[in-house]
C-alpha cells in the first residue's frame, strides 16, 4: 500500500524529458495554428443540472468548470450568469494541457498574454494577476459596471506590464480610473476607445496627457455627436478637432489610428499627418463632410506622410460629391511607395485611379473596392491586377463583375490567399473554379450572394474542374440556388475544408451529410436559416466538427440525439429559434458531447 502511494505521488510530481523553452514553442504553435481559437476569456460557466426554455426565448448551457482557472478550487464556479452568446468559451486546448503535470500548468500560464475581464472577474483579480504573469494585453469591452473602480484596482498591480488595452463598448470615457492607471502603467502602447457613447474632444486631452508612448489608437465610431443639439454639436466638433490636434502634438510614436465617424475637419487632419513621423496605417470609414473635412484636404494631408503604409477610406454616403476622386487626389495615393493596404467603399471610382495605381506598380498586399460606383470597369480592374501581383487579400463587392471577368483576372492573382466576391449577381459558380484553379496559395473564398436564380448545372460537368485540397474557408452564405447536388460536387472538390458556411441556403436538405463525409476536416459548420436541411442521416462519426450553427432550422430532438452519438468534440451548438428543439434532445447533447458540458456552450 505505501509503494502505491509512492509510485502515484511520483507520477504527479515528476517533469516531462522536454526543457520548458521547447513545451512553450509547441503550445504556442498549437494556438496560433487554429485561427477559429484565438479569443481566450477567464470565463466562469454556470454549472446546469437543468435545462429550461424561457418562455418563447432562449436558454443556455454552460460547462461547470472554469475557462482558464479550472485548477483553482477555490474560485466558486456558480458566479456567473450571462446569456450574452459572444461570452464563451472556445480554447479548450490550454486547460487540458494545464491538468497534465504541474509542469505544463507552469508553462500554459507563462504564455497566457490576454485576459478578458467580465464583472465576476472582479474579485478573483489578485490571483489571476499572480497566476498568469506575462500578461500584456486587457479586454474590459465586456465589464459593465464601474469602469474607474476597475482601471483604479488594476493599477494597484504594480508587477503587470500592460501594452494593450481595450475598453470599446461603454456608455461613458472612465477619466479618473485611466489617469489612475497611467500612473502605475507607463509601458501601454495600444489603446481602443471605440464605440463609446459620450466621448468628448477633452478625453483625446487626457488621452495625449497619460499616454505619450502609444503607437496604436481606435477612437472610431463615438456616438457623442449623433445624439446631442445642434448648438452642443457645434461646441463638441470644436473640442474634437482641438484633441485631434493635440493627439498629433503628443504621440510622437503613433502608427495606427482608427478615425472611422470620428469628427476630423482638413485642419485636424493635415496636423495629425504632418506631426506623426511614423504613421503608418490610417482608417476613415463614414466619414462625413459635414464636419469640415473634404477630398482636397485628404490629399493635402496625404502628402504630408509619403510612408503611409496603408488607407482606409469610406464616406457616410456614397453620394457625397465632397468625396469626388480628383487627380491631385490620385496623384497623392500613387505618391505613397511603400502602401501595401488600399481600401475603398462606396465611392465614386474612375478607371483612371485604377490605371495610375497600376502605373506606379504600388507595392499592394491587400485591396478593396467594396460597392463602389462610378466609370470604373473591369479593364481598370485587370490593369491594375496585371501590374500588382503581389496582392495576397482582395475584396471586390461590385455589382459588374461576370465570370469572364475573374476568368481574365485569376491568371494574375497566383499569390492570393483570399478573396471576397459577395453580392457579385452576375457571377456563378464557375468563378469559384477559376479561382481555385489558378490560385495555388487560395485558402478563403468568399462568394456569399452571387449568381441570383442561378442553377445548379450538369454534374458531369463540376466532376471536371478537379480537386483544390488548398482551399480551407468557403462562404456560399445567402445562395438560394445551391443545392444538395451541388454542395456535394464542391465538397468532392475542396476535400480539405475547415469552413463551411451555408446560412440562408434554401435548398440544402440532406446533402450536407454527403458533405461533412467527404470533408472529414470541418470543424466550423454554419447552417442558420436553412430551412429544409435534414441530419438525422448522419451515421458516421464527424471527429472535427467543433462548432455547429443551426440556428432558424427545423431541427428536432431526433436530430439532436444523432448529432449527439457523432459530434462528441463539439464546443459550440447554436439552436437559437429552433422551435422543435426541446430539453429531452438538449439533454441528449449534453450527456453525450464530453468537450461541450466541460469546456462548451450551448444556446437554444
Amino acid at each position: 500500500m505505501k509503494r502505491k502511494r509512492t509510485c502515484i505521488q511520483s507520477s504527479t510530481t515528476t517533469n516531462s524529458y522536454l526543457p520548458d523553452e521547447c513545451w512553450e514553442l509547441i503550445f504556442k504553435f498549437i494556438i496560433n495554428g487554429d485561427e477559429h481559437k484565438d479569443r481566450h476569456y477567464f470565463y466562469p460557466l454556470n454549472s446546469c443540472k437543468e435545462i429550461k426554455r424561457k418562455g418563447k426565448g432562449t436558454s443556455v448551457y454552460k460547462s461547470s468548470r472554469l475557462s482558464i482557472s479550472s485548477t483553482y478550487s477555490d474560485i466558486p464556479k456558480d458566479i456567473f450568469n450571462d446569456d450574452d452568446s459572444n461570452n464563451r468559451n472556445i480554447c479548450g486546448y490550454l486547460n487540458f494541457l494545464s491538468l497534465v503535470s504541474k509542469q505544463l500548468l507552469s508553462i500554459t500560464n507563462r504564455i497566457r498574454f490576454t485576459l478578458t475581464i467580465l464583472n465576476p472577474t472582479r474579485p478573483f483579480l489578485c490571483r489571476l494577476f499572480k497566476r498568469f504573469t506575462n500578461l500584456n494585453s486587457l479586454n474590459l469591452t465586456r465589464f459593465h459596471g464601474d469602469l474607474d473602480a476597475l482601471l483604479r484596482k488594476i493599477s494597484r498591480f504594480p508587477s503587470l506590464n500592460i501594452t494593450s488595452l481595450n475598453i470599446s463598448n461603454q456608455p461613458t470615457f472612465p477619466v479618473n480610473g485611466l489617469r489612475a492607471f497611467s500612473q502605475k502603467n507607463t509601458t501601454l502602447t495600444s489603446l481602443t476607445c471605440s464605440h463609446i457613447v459620450n466621448f468628448n474632444g477633452s478625453d483625446l486631452f487626457l488621452i495625449a496627457e497619460c499616454f505619450p508612448l502609444l503607437e496604436e489608437l481606435d477612437i472610431s465610431y463615438s456616438n457623442c455627436c449623433y445624439i446631442y443639439p445642434r448648438g452642443y454639436n457645434t461646441n463638441y466638433l470644436c473640442s474634437c478637432f482641438d484633441g485631434v490636434e493635440a493627439l498629433s502634438l503628443a504621440l510622437f510614436k503613433l502608427r495606427k489610428v482608427n478615425l472611422s465617424r470620428f469628427p476630423v475637419n482638413n485642419q485636424s487632419l493635415f496636423q495629425l499627418f504632418h506631426n506623426c513621423k511614423l504613421l503608418e496605417e490610417v482608417i476613415m470609414f463614414s466619414c462625413d463632410p459635414l464636419n469640415g473635412m473634404t477630398m482636397d484636404g485628404i490629399t493635402s494631408a496625404l502628402r504630408e506622410r509619403p510612408a503611409l503604409r496603408s488607407f482606409l477610406f469610406s464616406p457616410s454616403n456614397k453620394k457625397e460629391e465632397a468625396f469626388v476622386v480628383t487627380s491631385h487626389f490620385i496623384d497623392s495615393i500613387v505618391s505613397l511607395k511603400d502602401l501595401t493596404c488600399l481600401d475603398f467603399q462606396f465611392m465614386n471610382i474612375t478607371n483612371n485611379l485604377l490605371y495610375c495605381i497600376a502605373r506606379e506598380g504600388l507595392p499592394l498586399t491587400r485591396f478593396t473596392l467594396r460597392h463602389c460606383f462610378g466609370p470604373h470597369s473591369s479593364a481598370g480592374i485587370f490593369r491594375l491586377l496585371s501590374k500588382c501581383q503581389g496582392i495576397q487579400h482582395l475584396n471586390l463587392e461590385l455589382s459588374f463583375l461576370n465570370d469572364q471577368h475573374v476568368v481574365q483576372l485569376s491568371p494574375f492573382l497566383s499569390g492570393l490567399m483570399s478573396i471576397n466576391l459577395s453580392c457579385c449577381l452576375k457571377l456563378t459558380k464557375y468563378a469559384l473554379y477559376a479561382l481555385t484553379r489558378n490560385c495555388p496559395l487560395l485558402s478563403e473564398i468568399k462568394m456569399e450572394g452571387i449568381g441570383k436564380s442561378m442553377s445548379v448545372e450538369n454534374s458531369e460537368k463540376l466532376v471536371e474542374f478537379g480537386v483544390y485540397p488548398q482551399l480551407k474557408s468557403l462562404y456560399l452564405g445567402k445562395n438560394k440556388w445551391l443545392s444538395d447536388e451541388g454542395i456535394i460536387m464542391f465538397s468532392s472538390n475542396f476535400p480539405n475544408l475547415q469552413l463551411l458556411d451555408l446560412n440562408r441556403c434554401n435548398l440544402l436538405s440532406e446533402g450536407i451529410c454527403q458533405v461533412l463525409k467527404i470533408c472529414c476536416k470541418i470543424g466550423h459548420l454554419n447552417l442558420a436559416f436553412c430551412k429544409k436541411v435534414k441530419l438525422h442521416g448522419m451515421d458516421f462519426v464527424v471527429p472535427n466538427l467543433e462548432v455547429l450553427n443551426l440556428s432558424n432550422t427545423k431541427v428536432n430532438d431526433k436530430t439532436l440525439y444523432v448529432i449527439s452519438k457523432n459530434c462528441s468534440g463539439l464546443l459550440q451548438l447554436l439552436l437559437e429559434f429552433c422551435d422543435n428543439v426541446t430539453e429531452v434532445g438538449v439533454k441528449h447533447v449534453v450527456e453525450n458531447c464530453t468537450q461541450l458540458r466541460e469546456h462548451g456552450y450551448l444556446l437554444y
